[in-house]
């Protein structure tokens, strides 16, 4: 599909002109900045420029704590507290970092359920939400990986759970889970080397970002309607679009700033409030916690885990089917990962005509009732894994893949979809009227 059509920058002096023939940067942010963009884009299409603060957050906080840091069992947790008492702002270094993971997760999952209800991952922005998933899954890696490395008791035993799932991957889970702990239970040879992932994978993060930012700059954004730009004249897209600079990057900058006042006020009054206090104890082999808990952002998944038990019927006949090579836990693996898979394979999942959810009465109900149902999962997979809570985590688990899986083919068929703007300059006009000659 070709791009929007828009002036292009042409240098003027005679040495942007010497530059732009070896090296066109200065084009290519000016093109960037200068991209028509749609004019009806809401408050929900600001996350893109926090998940690039966060980006940058990570990697500057992250370049400062590893000069500090001692990747070694037996020194990492006081290293970590070295860092806190004797380094100059080293407290407030890795407060940021700490936290600056959290606003970068809820960032990425706004981010994520904004493209899942205006329809962003629709043809022909397919491979721009592959993309993103796999910056997500990166992201899951590098956060996990990094919270190893305080060298605490959830630090530890988290480890020690999450590296155990890949032991339940029938014929090959024994030595790729050595091969991940670098040998038979979680040591040195394991810290060295998350140490080392975890420093290296916010680079092809960024990488990814800027691939993901390529595709979506090649097919334009999407907007609140899901109808595309028009791309017959630059006449007509000047109607639809309006130039990144200044409009966007000002508004986004806005938002920014209040956001960031929110998570400045989180860092300096309330840093350990999304932790667990037992990481502040060293990690210790002998001495299992009550209650292993991961992050809040893993929670969902996490929950999606421990859902399928071995007395669940579709795991007693997955493993009767497979012939006991299917168990509970591996189930349990499948299902985790089947829960990020059947996201990206939303482009093919939905089969409506329509993009956006605002021109789907029973889409709303059904993807509001996702909404409710990431939360419940998110906050049942902080709870024991007793009582009613297992049943909790099975519904809500039932409901995800449901929704991916049947649901959203479904409504594809029959759901009446409402009238939709013929234009974004339509769309534009019924909300802000014509402007004033």
């Amino acid at each position: 599909m070709a791009g929007i059509p828009h002036d292009h920058y042409e240098p003027k002096t005679g040495g942007e002109k010497w530059l732009h023939k070896r090296l066109p940067i200065i084009g290519l942010l000016y093109d960037t900045l200068m991209i028509p963009t749609p004019k009806n884009l809401n408050w929900m299409w600001i996350w893109g420029i926090v998940l690039t603060f966060c980006l940058a957050l990570q990697i500057v906080t992250g370049i400062v704590l590893v000069m500090h840091y001692t990747p070694h069992v037996d020194l990492a947790f006081s290293s970590v507290e070295h860092i806190m008492r004797d380094v100059n702002g080293g407290w407030a270094i890795r407060y940021l970092h700490a936290n600056g993971a959290s606003l970068f997760f809820v960032a990425v999952y706004l981010h994520i359920f904004r493209g899942l209800y205006y329809g962003s991952y629709k043809a022909p922005r397919e491979v721009t939400w592959i993309i993103g998933m796999l910056i997500y899954l990166a992201m899951m890696a590098t956060a996990f990986m990094g919270y190893v490395l305080p060298w605490g008791q959830m630090s530890f035993w988290g480890a020690t759970v999450i590296t155990g799932l890949f032991g339940a991957i029938p014929g090959l889970g024994e030595p790729i889970q050595a091969w991940l702990l670098g040998g038979p239970a979680v040591d040195n040879a394991t810290l060295n080397r998350f140490f080392s992932l975890h420093y290296l994978l916010p680079f092809v993060i960024a990488a990814l970002v800027a691939v993901h930012i390529w595709a979506f700059h090649t097919t334009g954004n999407n907007n609140p309607t899901g109808v595309e730009v028009r791309r017959t004249s630059k006449e007509e897209a000047a109607k639809d679009t309006l130039p990144f600079w200044p409009y966007y990057v000002i508004k986004d900058l806005f938002a920014l700033v209040v956001i960031l006042a929110v998570f400045f006020a989180v860092v300096g009054f309330m840093p350990n409030y999304l932790g667990h206090p037992d990481n502040y104890i060293e990690a210790n082999p002998l001495a299992t916690p009550a209650h292993i808990v991961p992050e809040w952002y893993f929670l969902p998944f996490y929950a999606i885990l421990r859902a399928f038990t071995a007395d669940v019927w579709v795991v007693q006949i997955t493993n009767f089917v497979t012939f006991g090579i299917v168990d509970a836990k591996f189930f349990g693996v499948l299902a985790m990962f089947g829960a990020i898979a059947v996201m990206a394979l939303a482009p093919w999942l939905d089969t409506s005509s329509v993009r956006s959810g605002r021109y789907r009465p029973m889409f709303k109900w059904w993807f509001a009732l996702l909404a409710i149902d990431f939360m419940v999962l998110m906050w049942v997979g902080a709870m024991p894994t007793d009582g009613i809570y297992p049943y909790i985590s099975l519904i809500a688990s039932a409901y995800w893949f449901a929704y991916f899986l049947v649901i959203l083919p479904l409504l594809g068929v029959i759901e009446k979809p409402l009238p939709q703007p013929a234009t974004i300059e339509e769309d534009f006009k019924s909300h802000y009227g014509t402007p004033a000659e």
